[in-house]
């Protein structure tokens, strides 16, 4: 584990970054590693943030976290089960040990109605212990399924091969989530996260749309026909959302610094209400939109 250690130190040092993140990042990557290879893997589906490390070639925002979708029985006993039989597999040497006793399940109560369990355990590294944790959802709808996708390797391991959201998965549920908590939202990553998608991607109009339904159909939520108070100038103007917005481009070292709220919520409304609409009247929705939009007759 000596040479695994001086190689993560190396790579904090080349991308200017807490050693800690760049050891939370390889737990997660050799955790996600086992999982593949284990009889679990088709009962897990990953989603959040570490997707957008795959999709880009910078990746916007580091995360610490590990969020899943998971199929199947969601009691405690069984996940715990599930992850102490990923944590004591037989794999090639990886420097890593992950500790089956450590491992805690709990119910996460903060989630919107949307209820999920946390999984938590350590990693050990030579003398360094890394704490991972895991939220895992379940019952959500993936459209327009899971993808299989090659999740990259930080050193010359294995790289695990895993199932994943879709982007138009991703987009509804944070835009669920605006709809949802209106006023009340915090979240500012699921504004920076859907301005990134609208500006770096393409999207199919009517798998969006499809998306969006499927999303507000499973969570029982009205999709919006006119601009949820989340997307609208009075929520951007807001001087509490201010501060959070401006908070959160600074804590996580973001770019661009001086991107406005006003910006973004202009963009993310021109990508998402077209289809949110469509989707509503379950109308057809042919158009297309290419990076940055707007939307487009069909390609």
């Amino acid at each position: 584990s000596a040479s695994v250690r001086q190689k993560l130190l190396n790579i904090s040092r080349a991308k200017h970054q807490e050693h800690q993140l760049t050891l939370t990042q390889y737990a997660i990557e050799r955790l996600l590693f086992r999982l593949s290879v284990s009889q679990h893997k088709e009962q897990f589906v990953l989603k959040g943030a570490v997707l957008f490390s795959i999709w880009a070639e910078q990746p916007r925002r580091p995360t610490q976290d590990l969020d899943m979708l998971g199929w199947g029985d969601d009691s405690i006993s069984r996940l715990e089960q599930v992850f102490r039989v990923v944590c004591g597999l037989d794999v090639e040497d990886d420097g890593l040990a992950f500790l089956a006793d450590s491992i805690a399940v709990e119910e996460i109560r903060e989630n919107q109605g949307c209820g999920g369990l946390r999984v938590t355990l350590i990693a050990q590294l030579g003398v360094a212990r890394i704490p991972v944790q895991v939220d895992i959802g379940f019952g959500d709808a993936v459209t327009p399924g899971p993808e299989d996708i090659i999740y990259p390797a930080m050193l010359s391991f294995p790289a695990p091969h895993i199932r994943a959201y879709p982007r138009e998965t991703v987009v509804a549920e944070k835009f669920h989530a605006m709809v949802s908590l209106g006023m009340l939202n915090s979240r500012m990553k699921d504004y920076y996260d859907l301005w990134t998608l609208a500006r770096e991607f393409s999207f199919n109009g009517q798998t969006l749309s499809t998306a969006i339904a499927h999303t507000f159909s499973r969570r029982q939520t009205r999709i919006p026909r006119k601009l949820p108070l989340a997307l609208t100038e009075e929520f951007a103007g807001d001087a509490i959302k201010q501060t959070q917005w401006w908070a959160f481009l600074r804590k996580g070292k973001l770019q661009p610094a001086d991107l406005d709220l006003g910006q973004v919520v202009v963009v993310v409304s021109d990508f998402l209400m077209q289809p949110a609409s469509a989707a509503a009247d379950n109308d057809p929705f042919s158009l297309f939109w290419p990076p940055s939009g707007p939307w487009l007759p069909g390609a």
